[in-house]
């Protein structure tokens, strides 16, 4: 399976920012814990996290023309077989 990606799990909804804040503090809490089940509908996958994680936060705008400004805040959370170091990501 080297190089290749397999798509576990994938869901896509629109929520409030309420509903978003929500399920990134239970997220952040399951994954202080090590372990979360994601589900949606009828699929369902475990996921048991590594104590190193990359993470890598990314902010982008972009001309949609008829909507308007798409702006977009992705997160991003990697671990691997054997550890990696990186930078100290903040928020102010």
């Amino acid at each position: 399976m080297k190089n290749k990606e397999v798509i576990l799990f994938k869901t896509k909804e629109w929520k409030t920012r309420s509903d978003v804040a929500a399920f990134l503090k239970q997220l952040a809490a399951k994954m202080d814990e090590g372990r979360i089940t994601l589900k949606s509908g009828n699929d369902e996958v475990q996921v048991q996290f590594s104590d190193k994680l990359e993470l890598e936060v990314e902010l982008e705008d972009k001309d949609k023309a008829a909507k308007g400004i798409q702006h977009k805040l992705e997160i991003e959370i990697k671990w691997y077989d054997k550890d990696t170091e990186g930078g100290k990501l903040e928020i102010g």
